[in-house]
């Protein structure tokens, strides 16, 4: 479009909730209590750790941002943590939905 993406300014965060019943809730088992609806979604304890930009620069350290770093040993060990106690689905593994293959994402 031509449009430069806006890096070195505010920027807001938007979500989305769609209805997947049918293939992110293990096969079915997870079911929406629709009579709970309309649903609201909300931001806890949400922070960015974003660089402060002045005069066209950086507050960041070094070239490459924070989210191009590799995750150490303990920052792995939170990761599979939190994916034990919360993830209920992970479309990486789901033979059923990609009977041909999953995603390159995933490999």
């Amino acid at each position: 479009m031509g449009v430069p993406f806006p890096k070195n300014q505010p920027m807001r965060l938007y979500a989305s909730l769609w209805e997947a019943e049918h293939w992110a809730t293990r096969g079915g088992l997870e079911k929406t209590d629709w009579s709970k609806a309309p649903f609201t979604a909300f931001y806890r304890n949400y922070n960015v750790e974003g660089c402060v930009w002045a005069n066209g620069k950086s507050s960041c350290p070094g070239n490459s941002p924070w989210f191009t770093q590799k995750v150490d040993f303990e920052g792995q060990k939170k990761m599979k943590w939190a994916q034990s106690k919360y993830m209920i689905y992970n479309y990486c593994t789901d033979k059923r939905r990609f009977p041909r293959g999953v995603p390159a994402v995933c490999t």
